[in-house]
């Protein structure tokens, strides 16, 4: 009768051969000299090193990525002492120069006095994992900006507009520097509508939303589609003087377009009014009052005749 037990145990050729028929590529290293005591034959076929090849720690180390190989290194070379099991994935060079993301699955095994005796492991190829975990991380990237983004003119929405507000408002009261804003509104934009078309209207916002973002040119600027026909302007470390020279331009740059606008009661062209604030917060200031504020603003630009701004 065959003893399956010898034949299946470790060193038998049984063993072996069923070690180097997985895809997982099985290793073994001696603790105490650091070398291979043995690596499987299916290594060449994903890296293209021969098993000859891989006589130490160091040839180990050496064909990693060099962004993996410090912390790799150190995070295995900790945990074996300390004989724990671990994992790790990092890229792996190849013999032809590219990368392949490995996972290393590592097993302490201990002398009877508890030493360390060798670690043995399994390195799986897991290249098309990450590729399908990149491709994760990118659409939910996109998804978050398309969540952030206006879907008619492609500018930040209500929605990041309250994030970035609220953030600027902690910075600036943090760093005691000033944070202004400027929320505009397109004058007669229902009658606008009325005349040309809903589809011309749409139009029309977008035209005004590129006009304004080329008006806010520091990377910090935000414009954003507050509703409707309005957008909003968030300027941090901008002071007063400086926000009522952006909105000159911004009012300019509508102006000089020479959109028609024929149901306008107060001319032929596309105009905007303009409300605009400035502030260094305290410590106890609140966000909303400000903005408040500054739709306030806005409101009795309008009252008082449009096509103009008002900051106080």
């Amino acid at each position: 009768m065959v003893d399956i037990d010898n034949r299946m145990a470790p060193g038998s050729a049984v063993y072996k051969t069923l070690l180097e028929s997985t895809k997982a590529i099985p290793w073994k290293i001696d603790w105490d000299s650091k070398q291979f005591a043995y690596i499987g034959p299916q290594i060449e076929a994903l890296l293209g090193w021969a098993p000859s090849s891989w006589e130490s720690v160091g040839d180990w180390a050496s064909r990693m990525h060099p962004a993996d190989r410090e912390w790799v290194v150190d995070f295995c070379v900790a945990q074996s002492q300390a004989g724990v099991d671990h994992e790790a994935d990092y890229r792996a060079l190849t013999r032809d120069g590219r990368y392949v993301w490995i996972r290393d699955v590592v097993h302490v095994v201990r002398n009877p006095d508890g030493t360390v005796d060798s670690l043995v492991g399994f390195m799986f190829d897991i290249s098309e994992r990450k590729r399908t975990e990149q491709q994760l991380i990118s659409l939910q990237k996109e998804m978050e900006e398309l969540s952030f983004r206006d879907g008619l003119t492609g500018v930040a929405n209500r929605r990041r507009f309250d994030a970035i507000i609220e953030l600027e408002w902690s910075n600036a009261r943090r760093n005691r520097q000033p944070l202004s804003m400027l929320m505009m509104d397109i004058d007669y934009f229902k009658q606008y509508n009325d005349r040309y078309g809903h589809l011309e209207g749409d139009a029309c916002l977008k035209h005004v939303a590129r006009i304004l973002n080329s008006a806010a040119t520091r990377a910090r600027d935000l414009l954003a589609r507050f509703g409707g026909e309005e957008f909003v302007l968030v300027l941090p470390e901008t002071d007063e003087a400086a926000a009522g020279k952006l909105a000159e331009r911004c009012r300019d740059l509508i102006l000089a377009e020479q959109i028609p606008h024929e149901r306008s009661p107060i001319g032929p062209v596309l105009t905007v009014s303009i409300g605009a604030g400035t502030m260094i917060p305290g410590h106890d200031d609140e966000l909303r009052p400000f903005i408040d504020a500054v739709d306030k603003r806005l409101y009795e630009a309008k009252q008082q005749g449009r096509n103009r701004i008002v900051a106080e």
